[in-house]
């Protein structure tokens, strides 16, 4: 029997990722609907002297603008922004991005925990959090936040993962709504994301 989504009305999506995150992101962020109402904003572990090479790739094969944020931008829906190499990317109360130099957390700028904690003060139970690959636990702090402001969070499957060790954490640490497969995420954000009409 075939599981009826909860309708709400989410307003952001965020999205952590860090080893094999490439694949994964690429299995989600073109099969997003070109109709996504709200913005996703994404942490993928990064080297400190990366270009805009992921902004860019998926600029091209998806539906939705994607581009790097940039420093106190409003956060626009239809729009995928990618934290840029070496900085932390914050959500502020006023939906603007914040960038920010500060110390590494769990060894890594961007840190995810630093979105998704920003982002779940802003958004509250109005966001969606998801959390894929990655060799750390960066981003369990994150989740925990969320589902404390009674978001939606989902964890990629760690079968599907390339390097489980950061779902295992979110999934055994924080608890998650959902774990679903990869090629699961898309369609299942676009169906409880869904204008009613």
């Amino acid at each position: 029997m075939k599981e009826t989504p909860i309708k709400k009305k989410y307003e952001a999506i965020v999205i952590g990722a860090s080893a094999g995150g490439l694949a994964a992101l690429t299995a989600i962020l073109p099969n997003l609907s070109k109709f996504l109402a709200l913005p996703v904003i994404v942490v993928q572990h990064l080297s400190p002297d990366s270009d805009d090479f992921l902004a860019t790739h998926f600029n091209r094969i998806c539906s939705l603008c994607v581009k790097e944020a940039e420093d106190k931008e409003p956060i626009m829906d239809n729009t995928i922004y990618f934290a840029p190499a070496n900085y932390h990317l914050m959500v502020e109360q006023d939906k603007t991005i914040a960038l920010s130099t500060a110390e590494r957390v769990q060894y890594s700028r961007p840190a995810i925990d630093v979105l998704f904690e920003t982002a779940a003060d802003a958004y509250a139970d109005r966001l969606i959090g998801i959390i894929l690959t990655g060799s750390n636990s960066d981003g369990t702090k994150g989740i925990q936040r969320i589902r404390e402001l009674k978001g939606l969070v989902i964890a990629q499957s760690p079968e599907s993962a390339q390097v489980n060790i950061m779902p295992l954490s979110a999934i055994n640490q924080a608890g998650v709504d959902k774990i679903l497969d990869l090629k699961e995420i898309a369609p299942y954000i676009n169906q409880i994301t869904e204008k009613e009409t």
